[in-house]
């Protein structure tokens, strides 16, 4: 028939529009909340298409939008502090450091564990984040989705100033950083490995305690799910705020 062809057509356009419903770029905001300029860094999970920046600068009380992050990107996102650049041309961070040498970040580590802001978007169904200080802490951080219905997620607490001394990451005298036990002491029980690699042998050592009074919505340990997973079921953009209470 002759009007079989444009017909097939009109429906597999609509096919496409229903397959793609909700899967529309997300809008990434960072906002600086703190006193001095923070460095946000991203790092993109294998097999994921990459964020549209993995370094830059965001002075104080500053904002920056990304709108066209990939609606199924995954990974993780933090704030590096007090860096400076070498007469070299070395870009380096005490609290944060990725270890690149340069703003752009590939990777994370170096002078004082991170805490991160984590993401897997779920492309117009089901995203799932969460603020990890499962390795350890360095500033504080909210996660806001915009999604009716969407929680906020947040570790407001600056829990440095809380950090025992044999976990304190130090720069010129202050903290900096505060390790979880597990990248302080690397044992098996601390780091849920091992014997202790599964929920009912791995339970919260008195150091990631001190991490969930702290910050009761964070991960402190590798099986801290339960409190600390947050999802979106609506089509949201995010904003990541460091610092998210008054500074001190």
């Amino acid at each position: 028939m002759a009007g079989g062809a444009p017909n097939s057509l009109l429906i597999a356009f609509f096919a496409v529009l229903l397959g793609t419903h909700g899967a529309t770029a997300v809008k990434f905001t960072f906002h600086n909340n703190c006193r001095e300029t923070v460095w946000p860094a991203t790092l993109t999970g294998a097999g994921h298409p990459p964020f549209p920046t993995a370094g830059f600068a965001l002075p104080p009380g500053a904002s920056l939008s990304f709108p066209s992050v990939a609606p199924t990107w995954s990974g993780r996102m933090w704030g590096r502090s007090r860096c400076t650049t070498s007469g070299a041309g070395v870009f380096s961070c005490a609290s944060g450091d990725c270890g690149t040498r340069q703003v752009a970040c590939n990777g994370a580590g170096g002078a004082a564990p991170p805490t991160l802001a984590e993401f897997t978007l779920g492309g117009g169904k089901t995203d799932f984040y969460d603020v990890s200080n499962v390795d350890g802490f360095n500033l504080p951080v909210a996660i806001e989705p915009s999604g009716s219905g969407c929680r906020a997620a947040s570790c407001p607490a600056d829990i440095n100033r809380a950090c025992p001394p044999e976990l304190a990451v130090r720069s010129g005298g202050a903290v900096v950083g505060c390790r979880s036990a597990c990248l302080a002491f690397g044992t098996d029980e601390y780091c849920c490995r091992g014997r202790f690699g599964s929920p009912a042998t791995c339970a919260p050592s008195r150091y990631a305690r001190l991490f969930k009074e702290q910050c009761p919505q964070a991960y402190s340990y590798a099986y801290d799910d339960g409190t600390s997973t947050f999802t979106c079921n609506a089509v949201a953009d995010y904003q990541v705020t460091f610092c998210p209470a008054a500074a001190p």
